[in-house]
């Protein structure tokens, strides 16, 4: 076998340098501030009996165990705790358009981070973690499973993994994971859902599944930069065009459109029954994160 080169071997060790950095900022973020909010925001399965234990000032009356206190003949009561392991899946949007970025970091990178600080919230419930790569296409499936090496797997996979698709196919990724996962689980959906036609596969999915929606956003997509004509290349079609970015009528045509869009994914997650968030890839994401989590816990 072939010894790796001296650029593979850098090319590994810079993607471990990568590895490591986004563990070390996203699994303090969720040891410090998410576990918490995170379990009170996805609930277990329900209750299970636990133990038994004497009666104490204040316990429910309806808790009382009345064939071990006939038996001890001293009050016991039923404790119960709650069926805390979940299932996690992470769909993970890597389309063409998630290369874009004019502020802090690409929305691809965004999405790493987010992937990774949910990911480590989960295991630290003791929750399993899968992931499905998507683009046009089901691009990877990576199984449920526990443990921290598994989420460096992941990390590693999203920051190295490339994709053969370049367009966008939510209802595709949608599709297949209803097929493939039988028992419920927690689904989050990360992409910039530059996308239409998924309404029914994700009512179909908000069904089966909990269902999170968290859609990211670059401030350059809102408005046209005022610089005369300007070349723009499209990541997922990649089509060329020429567009006269100084024109009102242009800057105009482009809010109306992304204020319709808006409102038509507001629309769609609003029928599914599906919460959502939108982050965006200049400001922190800490806020909606802990937003989402309160709403839901509460």
């Amino acid at each position: 076998m072939a010894e790796p080169s001296a650029s593979d071997r850098m090319e590994t060790t810079e993607l471990l340098k990568k590895v490591r950095a986004i563990e070390i900022r996203t699994r303090g973020l969720s040891n410090q501030i998410f576990s918490g909010e995170y379990h009170s925001a996805f609930k277990g399965r329900g209750m299970a009996f636990s133990e038994n234990r004497e009666y104490q000032h204040g316990d429910e009356i309806r808790t009382i165990d009345w064939n071990v206190t006939a038996r001890m003949r001293h009050p016991y009561v039923k404790v119960f705790e709650e069926e805390r392991e979940l299932t996690v899946i992470m769909l993970v949007d890597l389309s063409g358009s998630g290369n874009f970025g004019t502020r802090n970091q690409l929305k691809r990178q965004l999405i790493t981070e987010l992937t990774a600080v949910l990911a480590f919230s989960a295991i630290q419930n003791n929750d399993k973690i899968g992931v499905l790569f998507f683009t046009d296409r089901i691009e990877r499936f990576i199984p449920p499973k526990k443990g921290k090496s598994h989420i460096l797997r992941i990390i590693r996979e999203l920051l190295d993994f490339k994709p053969e698709g370049k367009g966008t196919d939510i209802r595709l990724a949608l599709d297949f994971l209803n097929s493939a996962l039988k028992k419920k689980a927690i689904c989050f959906v990360l992409s910039d859902f530059m996308d239409s036609g998924f309404d029914r596969s994700l009512r179909i999915t908000a069904r089966k599944h909990d269902v999170v929606a968290i859609r990211t956003v670059d401030p350059g997509e809102a408005e046209l930069p005022n610089a005369g004509w300007v070349l723009f290349h499209d990541n997922e079609s990649g089509d060329l065009q020429w567009v006269n970015t100084s024109s009102n009528n242009n800057r105009k045509a482009l809010n109306i459109s992304r204020l319709e869009h808006n409102a038509a994914l507001k629309d769609t997650f609003s029928k599914a029954g599906v919460d959502a968030i939108t982050v965006q890839t200049d400001k922190p994401y800490v806020q909606p994160l802990m937003n989402l989590f309160k709403r839901r816990g509460a």
